[in-house]
């Protein structure tokens, strides 16, 4: 009798090492085996982590990319401890990444200048973003990791990014303003770099944000970005004491 792990067994364990959403294909590859082999050992596996009793986590596939993610009822039940960490340098471009996925990658570095394409590798290092090409251009996007860290409710792309802008309204403020404020900057430092991208979008936005009304807002999710947010301003005014 053979001791090797059958493949439901290795694809839970690669999705459960890998934190991000992977591509069906990529994973075919990868275990050698043709896409509509290991669709089926992915539908098995689904099945199997649904039917577990009590199970924290589910298997979701979105677009042929299959990730292993904690329920989005339990994600603001998870303490911070268990939360990936995000260096502040970082915090920025994730919270821009956020509040305009699906975004081009692109449009992150005529905001952030040449560091995003580091600040771009770092965050996916992490688990906290997919980087996916769409033609020519690359867009980001973020993951359940991400979501987590955030004390997100949701996972879908769509429902994270109108989450975060929710968050950034409660506060009056901008997606690069928000961004300031979580990665320790003053509000208005990205001001000039983005006032015209920021602009242009505003009237989409605003569109979007009335389609999604019907979207769940967790009052906890709300409580944690806010709380982010303020923490960090009180670090910088402790900071300009000193």
């Amino acid at each position: 009798m053979s001791d090797a792990p059958s493949l439901t067994t290795l694809l839970e364990a690669t999705l459960f090492g890998a934190g991000r959403s992977l591509k069906q294909s990529e994973l075919a590859e990868q275990f050698g085996v043709s896409e509509s082999t290991l669709r089926m050992e992915l539908l098995d596996l689904q099945q199997t982590i649904t039917d577990r009793e009590g199970s924290p986590i589910q298997l979701t596939e979105i677009n042929r990319y299959w990730v292993l993610e904690v329920k989005p009822q339990l994600s603001n039940h998870i303490p911070k401890i268990a939360r990936t960490e995000i260096p502040k340098r970082l915090l920025r471009a994730a919270a821009l990444i956020a509040y305009h996925q699906p975004m081009k990658q692109n449009r992150l570095v005529e905001m952030l200048g040449q560091v995003a394409y580091e600040h771009v590798g770092d965050l996916r290092e992490l688990g906290l973003i997919d980087k996916r090409h769409d033609g020519n251009t690359r867009r980001l996007t973020t993951t359940r990791r991400f979501s987590e860290y955030f004390g997100c409710p949701h996972t879908a792309t769509k429902d994270v990014a109108t989450w975060f802008q929710d968050q950034a309204r409660e506060l009056g403020l901008t997606g690069s303003q928000l961004a300031d404020v979580l990665s320790g900057g003053e509000v208005g430092d990205a001001e000039e770099e983005s006032e015209a991208t920021e602009a242009s979008e505003g009237a989409e936005e605003s569109e979007e944000a009335a389609e999604s009304t019907e979207a769940m807002e967790e009052e906890s999710g709300r409580d944690g970005i806010v709380e982010m947010a303020t923490d960090a301003e009180e670090e910088n005014e402790t900071a300009e004491v000193e």
